[in-house]
């Protein structure tokens, strides 16, 4: 802490001196915003809305203020963080502490930067190594130490770092860091084939990474594996290494990709639930091909007149499509084998799957499988022209086979569905007026997602539908209806939300989610009644501040932002947002 004061004193004295410079290029500039998300929680047990924080502590606060000056090459950042019986670090408890959740200072030199505290960063997709921040669901994993990036040329720059990261788990360690070491170091550049892009643009990288385990962890681990009987016994490793490489290539329109990632040997929590050596792999390729014009028919004269030059244009369809496909066998990497859920992580596996917006579209989805899945997802957008719009959405993921099924015919393991998802929708232009229609349609794996054995395969069925109606200077109406059907999980639900713009700075929404078919497991603390989750929101957009007020009630379930997922209690109560850039 001592270090970080004097961090902040340097940062204090540097704005307050440069606030009595004459104004010049070289005066400096400072800039921040604040995020801040309060929320009183009114009890409803008919929807299990009933945990400790509507018991014991009725409301809570979560607030970040990032703080960033900038001056002859300098840049200093600070971010506050506040936590008042915060449900973020744990949805089902309450956290309270106040401190500098990210700091750092860093210096450009030509072709070298250098980074001290805090940063994020990837490499590559991220698949092996990402830190990042969402706050939405609580999690930050921002790394703490020294990182160098030096530019090669212009075309290729090598960066290295080695820290720790920052702790999510533990009240304690929610402005400490853990104590494992990671390092690492990544290459990457772009190689133009030919001139004027003829032949297209190659862009190549490769990547390692190194996590030592600390003396502590070590000891609890050998403690475990010594109770194990003898033949499931191994001996525990204090390094494990990691290793990616990846290329893209372009041309035009066209772009295919992959990534390849391996780890080293360690000690994780294999599906059996017991600590077991294993190494890892991920494979990872996409491929898109956008915007290609296609022209349906011929051109035809307009008027039967053989001396007319009026000519109909024939119909066009632009075209994309985007594919993308993975593997995973066993890539755990956390910063210690202890660690489980979205506790420190170190590697980045967002699922495999569409991210659906819809309320109850988003209802069900894929987190990835660190253990061993196979992924694809395929979408295809069609323009048919100024006014029509098609895309399609298709995802499959399914086990490995050593975590999948027993076949009782072969007396062998074999893969297992988990997830599966269509979803088609038409958009069509009518004047002022815009329609979307669409159909979703998944298979949930829910008792492996969940981790509920007691729970069947939810199979779903859902018609969409949006309609705007822009009034003109600001001013719009939008009404959006869903209805999912399931025999499975909570059963069916209907959707209807209506939303108006009375400008571009204020608007306001209601809408009503009802549990219409109601479907209760054993296990299920909920009413097996129908159930209503109404919600009611209003914005106000003034001076880069942006402000929210809203009533609603939300399901339990699983909430994802940027593809990270997990499980979230029901909500019920107000919410009120500030988002302000200064």
């Amino acid at each position: 802490m001592k270090l970080i004061r004097v961090f902040l004193a340097l940062l204090a004295f540097s704005f307050w001196g440069s606030s009595f410079a004459q104004k010049s290029e070289d005066q400096g500039q400072f800039s921040g915003n604040l995020l801040l998300n309060y929320q009183k929680y009114l009890r409803d047990d008919k929807i299990g809305a009933n945990t400790r924080v509507y018991l014991e502590n009725t409301a809570s606060v979560d607030a970040w203020l990032f703080m960033q000056y900038r001056i002859k090459g300098y840049n200093f950042v600070v971010r506050y963080d506040a936590f008042n019986n915060s449900p973020l670090l744990d949805p089902l408890d309450a956290y309270t502490a106040h401190g500098i959740g990210f700091w750092q200072a860093s210096k450009q030199l030509k072709d070298l930067n250098i980074t001290v505290g805090s940063f994020y960063d990837q490499f590559g997709s991220g698949i092996l190594f990402r830190a990042y921040e969402q706050r939405q669901i609580g999690i930050d994993y921002s790394m703490q130490g020294v990182r160098l990036v030096y530019d090669l040329n212009d075309h290729w720059k090598i960066k290295a770092f080695s820290g720790n990261q920052k702790g999510n788990k533990f009240a304690d360690t929610r402005f400490n860091t853990s104590p494992q070491v990671i390092s690492g170091i990544n290459l990457e550049g772009e190689v133009d084939l030919g001139m004027d892009a003829k032949y297209g643009m190659l862009n190549l990288g490769a990547s390692a990474l190194n996590r030592n385990i600390d003396r502590q962890t070590m000891d609890e681990l050998v403690s475990i594996i010594n109770s194990y009987d003898r033949e499931d016994q191994f001996y525990p490793k204090y390094n494990v290494y990691g290793f990616n490489g990846y290329a893209t290539y372009t041309k035009g329109n066209f772009s295919f990709g992959g990534e390849a990632n391996f780890k080293s040997p360690e000690a994780i929590v294999d599906f059996n639930n017991k600590l077991a050596l294993k190494n890892g792999k991920v494979f990872y390729g996409n491929l898109s091909w956008g915007s290609k014009t296609i022209k349906l028919g011929k051109p035809k004269k307009i008027s039967g007149d053989k001396n007319s030059q009026a000519i109909k244009k024939p119909t066009t369809l632009n075209l994309g499509i985007n594919i993308q496909a993975r593997h995973v066998d066993h890539f755990t990497l956390r910063t210690s084998p202890r660690e489980n859920l979205l506790n420190g992580l170190i590697s980045y596996l967002p699922s495999m799957t569409r991210q659906n917006t819809y309320r109850l579209m988003a209802r069900y989805n894929a987190p990835a499988q660190d253990l061993g899945e196979n992924g694809i997802q395929m979408e295809i957008d069609a323009k048919i022209n100024k006014s029509t719009r098609l895309s399609f959405n298709a995802s499959y993921v399914q086990s490995l086979a050593h975590n999948g099924s027993l076949d009782s015919s072969t007396n062998s393991m074999k893969p297992i569905q988990l997830f599966r998802e269509y979803n088609g929708q038409l958009i069509q232009n009518i004047g002022k007026h815009t329609l979307k229609l669409g159909l979703q349609t998944i298979y949930y794996n829910q008792a492996r997602y969940e981790q509920e054995p007691e729970y069947e395969p939810v199979h779903t069925i859902t018609p969409f539908a949006e309609w705007l109606h822009k009034i003109g200077k600001g001013k719009s109406l939008r009404i959006e209806a869903q209805y999912l059907k399931t025999d499975k999980d909570q059963g069916s639900f209907a959707n209807l939300m209506i939303e108006y713009y009375f400008s571009k700075e204020i608007s306001f929404s209601v809408g009503d989610m009802v549990n219409i078919e109601p479907h209760r497991y054993e296990r299920m603390t909920i009413e097996n009644r129908i159930l209503h989750y109404p919600t009611i929101f209003m914005s106000y957009n003034h001076n880069n501040s942006f402000y929210t007020l809203s009533y609603l009630k939300q399901q339990q379930g699983v909430n994802c932002s940027g593809g990270i997922c997990r499980e979230e209690p029901a909500f019920s109560g107000v919410r009120f947002t500030v988002s302000s850039n200064f």
